[in-house]
């Protein structure tokens, strides 16, 4: 006789995610419960959410990591499924999932993430499987450190992988490279100026073309074409303007 089947809580976070938030939903439908963490979108994320049932947790931006943990809080049921607003699910991988939680192994597990850029998968420069940090996990067990980007995480149990990879669709123009670019860095200087780090010259110099080459050569970028080049050297940007934000904030802090 088969176990019961564990229900699962899948929450998104979202701010002024009309544009792409619908498909996110419609690839859940699957959960027994649904919760979006919004920022207080004006473009109408809240009202579509809805639409779809979800519950939606409406908290200022205070960084992800806490966001994050709202959700798990206000969560009916033990097993979590996070997913971000610009990834999807796929049929094959909740067939896994179902199958996993009949009789799970690990507290929580890491899952395979297929990216694309400008429309194009890519599997090179280090976007395959991109594990970033568990998606699903018990959440009685794990809890996300409030870090306010790049959170890490606190698991008492073991870790494990799933197989079956969802999509993730974050760069569908460059337009919005360049804004979530813009973004992040701001984030990354502030985090690493909290953290008491230092943008040298030696930094703002080096770090940036070894981003490159480590993405378009170690990591195999150029086996993805063209969209593989553009990467590399966007992710090369990212790190200049990273130790440049950097740079500011030690220097506004002088003047002051």
């Amino acid at each position: 006789m088969n176990a019961e089947r564990p229900k699962i809580t899948a929450y998104v976070m979202s701010f002024n995610e009309a544009r792409q938030i619908r498909p996110v939903l419609e690839s859940l439908q699957w959960a027994d419960e649904i919760i979006v963490v919004d920022s207080f979108s004006t473009d109408g994320t809240v009202e579509i959410a809805r639409e779809f049932g979800a519950k939606v947790i409406s908290e200022k931006f205070c960084g992800f990591g806490k966001l994050r943990n709202f959700a798990l809080d206000a969560a009916q049921h033990d097993w979590v499924f996070s997913l971000d607003s610009d990834e999807r699910c796929t049929p094959e991988f909740v067939a896994e999932l179902r199958r996993t939680l009949q009789a799970p192994q690990h507290a929580a597990y890491f899952v395979p993430r297929l990216n694309t850029f400008l429309g194009q998968p890519v599997r090179h420069g280090g976007m395959y499987p991109d594990y970033r940090q568990p998606q699903v996990f018990d959440r009685t067990k794990f809890r996300y450190r409030e870090d306010l980007v790049h959170e890490g995480f606190d698991c008492s149990g073991t870790v494990g992988y799933f197989k079956t990879p969802i999509w993730q669709h974050p760069w569908p123009t460059l337009a919005i490279i360049l804004w979530k670019m813009d973004r992040y860095t701001t984030l990354m200087a502030q985090r690493r100026f909290e953290d008491g780090k230092h943008a040298s010259m030696l930094k703002l110099v080096f770090a940036p073309p070894i981003g490159i080459a480590r993405k378009y050569i170690m990591q195999q970028g150029f086996r993805d074409g063209v969209p593989g080049l553009v990467m590399a050297v966007l992710h090369g940007c990212y790190t200049f303007v990273k130790y440049a934000k950097l740079w500011e904030l030690e220097l506004n802090a002088k003047k002051k």
